[in-house]
């Protein structure tokens, strides 16, 4: 399936259907009234995270919804049929934004979430409503309230636990494919990753955590250069990042600098996030060199970096149980944290 993560579409809620004029008319009854009834309610636009989908792909090929009006009223003072809502399911993590692409309406971060965007517009009254001491036969009904209808852009921001950044070619493809049942593309030549991949790492029965892997950032990302940065999205609500560097390039400084100048550039916040370092591919290093690109990591960071191998697995386990503590302590500290006790009035005194 086609990975999308941005869609535009138009949604429209019911009508709302149209009251009535009636009069009553019945056999020894000389004087019947008005009984015109109510129009019923349009549908409403709802949309729900559904757990079974991770794109947007559906998107591309419907991209109108609209939901029906509301039944007309009828005599006997009988109220229309309210319309059924059009119920939309997009993936957990879809941000909902107005046609600006800056206003967010809003953001299914949870499996079931679900958000009523477009309500139906109400049934206009028929002629029993005006009828009055005064008025004893109004020949009056309503139009139903038109719905709700606007162009909005859906935006999926992918949920894991972990985010794996780096340059192109920094192994991050052959991590995943190692450490989880994912299967993403993988090639001695940069960009084989053209989306973002999701693999569920599993250490034991009840420890297991999400990454995500996104296409590779180069310097300039933030200006559009490669790939952009459209897929940082993706890792903003990861716990940790695993920056994966190639030690067999050469400059790993230089590189690790670069990644991190892109993700400041892109979301200071993104940048904040706790960092796991990884001097990769040290198989093809000799001792000295890991050992003097490791240190100079460790200077230019101020972190602890940690070695490892996609291909041969060394170190993989050292890393893998490194990252289930990481998202283990943030996910409990983002649990643990209770929203603020309402403020309670003191009863009046008697």
């Amino acid at each position: 399936m086609k990975f999308l993560d941005q869609a535009k579409i138009y949604v429209k809620s019911g009508d709302g259907g149209d009251g009535v004029v009636a009069f009553r008319r019945e056999k020894y009854i000389e004087f019947g009234g008005p009984d015109g009834g109510k129009g019923g309610r349009g549908g409403d636009i709802v949309f729900v995270a559904a757990s079974n989908l991770n794109t947007l792909i559906d998107f591309r090929y419907t991209q109108h919804f609209r939901a029906r009006k509301g039944g007309n009223g009828a005599g006997s003072d009988r109220t229309g049929a309210a319309a059924p809502p059009v119920v939309i399911q997009v993936p957990i993590g879809t941000q909902i934004f107005d046609e600006d692409r800056e206003t967010m309406l809003a953001d299914l971060d949870e499996p079931g979430k679900r958000i009523v965007l477009c309500h139906g517009g109400d049934g206009g009254y028929g002629n029993a409503h005006y009828k009055t001491s005064t008025n004893r036969a109004p020949r009056r009904a309503d139009k139903g309230w038109p719905g709700e209808e606007r162009w909005i852009w859906l935006r999926l921001k992918l949920i894991a636990d972990v985010g794996l950044v780096g340059l192109p070619n920094a192994g991050k493809s052959t991590f995943l494919s190692v450490v989880s049942a994912a299967r993403p593309k993988i090639a001695d030549y940069p960009f084989t990753t053209l989306h973002p991949q999701l693999g569920v790492v599993r250490l034991s029965v009840s420890e297991e955590f999400v990454i995500a892997d996104i296409p590779g950032l180069i310097a300039g990302a933030h200006e559009g250069a490669g790939l952009g940065d459209r897929f940082l999205g993706h890792v903003e609500r990861c716990a940790v990042l695993l920056h994966l560097i190639d030690g067999a390039a050469g400059d790993v400084v230089k590189a690790w600098r670069t990644i991190r100048h892109e993700l400041e550039a892109y979301d200071p916040g993104l940048a904040a996030k706790p960092e796991i370092i990884a001097l990769n591919k040290i198989d093809a290093m000799t001792p000295q060199q890991i050992s003097s690109r490791r240190r100079a990591l460790e200077k230019a960071s101020g972190a602890r970096v940690v070695t490892l191998s996609g291909v041969t697995r060394q170190g993989l386990d050292d890393v893998l149980r490194l990252l289930q503590d990481e998202v283990t302590a943030i996910r409990e500290a983002e649990r643990n944290e209770a929203p603020p006790a309402a403020t309670q009035r003191p009863e009046p005194t008697p």
